[in-house]
């Protein structure tokens, strides 16, 4: 297929008008002009066009927003401690959820467990389209989550002091395990071995300052790879984030009300400020705030002061990279996979459904 006169807005381009050959699901050239014989052409007349729009936080098809608390798997209520729960075991393709997703533009997302533990599982990286979650993973445990502050401290009736002290004591046992040449196989603690190894993060699900802090803390101890999700109330930690730049954080949800005490810094105002000088990813925490609204979130961001480039790449290469797939998807160019949304206007200024989404080189 050979997507002609494109207003293409893409990571890395030069915005203006392109031509995209895409062929066996992948992207095989973009130019200016091309002429390719015995292809099917779509001449788009000056329309806009991004690569699949990407979130590397949300729990799509673990928890569904309409089928009550029997039906949500994203949080095992048994152990505080859950490393060996895997999302893709749960994650069901045939909630309307991710057809509203794709059909929005996202063609990638993160989808894993919720942060009602400490420790509560390995997030997996997918692609919205497919009936079958083998066929649709791009990485069955990209980071492993964790989480600090309300959420497990109402669950297990314990304090920030005995939550961080769970999860020191933990990271102690999986270090010790890590180095042990002759481990006797452990479940729960085979899966934190690349974690403490620093191949693999540790998704911190965070919003107030002393959380945020904490986590840091805990990671510098640990030499950790994590990164920061949500991190609501980090303006009234700015100076002490932005020494750290090269921490990724994963800014949202920013948008509806505030459902409890640590969410009293949400808002997009204080998501750009976070923003400054920095690469960050929004993120819808679907089904929090569903997941087809996330071109919303990067629209209210540009309203709040965020450049437009800027909001782009926080919704397609930066949370491609924080996931390890950006060799696949969050940019179009030749070899990567062929996840094309189509726009009449400018997306994220104006409220409107995509013309065309293309994920691996189909229409759907």
């Amino acid at each position: 297929m050979l997507i002609k006169n494109a207003t293409l807005l893409n990571p890395g381009t030069e915005p203006g008008i392109y031509d995209i050959l895409v062929q066996n699901g992948k992207i095989a050239r973009l130019e200016p002009e091309l002429d390719v014989e015995d292809e099917l052409e779509l001449d788009v007349q000056g329309m806009f066009v991004t690569p699949g729009l990407v979130d590397a936080h949300t729990h799509l098809g673990l928890k569904a927003d309409s089928e009550g608390p029997f039906y949500a798997d994203h949080n095992e209520k048994k152990s505080i401690l859950s490393p060996e729960m895997r999302a893709i075991d749960a994650i069901d393709p045939q909630s309307v959820n991710f057809q509203e997703a794709r059909e929005a533009g996202i063609t990638t997302c993160a989808s894993g467990p919720g942060s009602l533990d400490v420790i509560g599982g390995q997030y997996a990286c997918i692609k919205t389209a497919g009936t079958v979650i083998d066929d649709m993973v791009l990485d069955p445990y990209f980071a492993m989550k964790c989480a600090l502050g309300e959420n497990p401290k109402k669950a297990y009736e314990t304090t920030r002091m005995g939550i961080a002290a769970t999860l020191r004591n933990f990271l102690f046992q999986a270090r010790a395990y890590a180095q042990e040449p002759n481990r006797k196989f452990d479940m729960k603690l085979e899966p934190m071995i690349p974690v403490i190894r620093g191949e693999k993060a540790l998704k911190i699900h965070c919003h107030a300052p002393l959380d945020i802090v904490t986590a840091v803390r805990i990671c510098d101890e640990f030499h950790l790879k994590f990164t920061l999700d949500h991190v609501t109330c980090g303006v009234e930690v700015l100076d002490f984030l932005q020494k750290r730049p090269e921490i990724p954080l994963l800014l949202g949800p920013s948008l509806g009300a505030r459902g409890k005490v640590e969410l009293h810094g949400k808002g997009f105002a204080n998501v750009v400020k976070l923003a400054e000088n920095r690469d960050v990813c929004l993120i819808t925490d679907a089904p929090v705030i569903p997941l087809q609204y996330l071109p919303i979130c990067a629209g209210l961001a540009i309203s709040k002061g965020m450049p437009y480039e800027k909001a782009l790449e926080a919704v397609t290469i930066n949370p491609a990279r924080v996931m390890g797939v950006e060799a696949r998807v969050g940019s179009l160019a030749p070899g990567k996979d062929g996840d094309v949304v189509i726009w009449k206007d400018r997306p994220f200024v104006v409220i409107q459904e995509p013309v065309a989404v293309f994920i691996n080189g189909e229409r759907i």
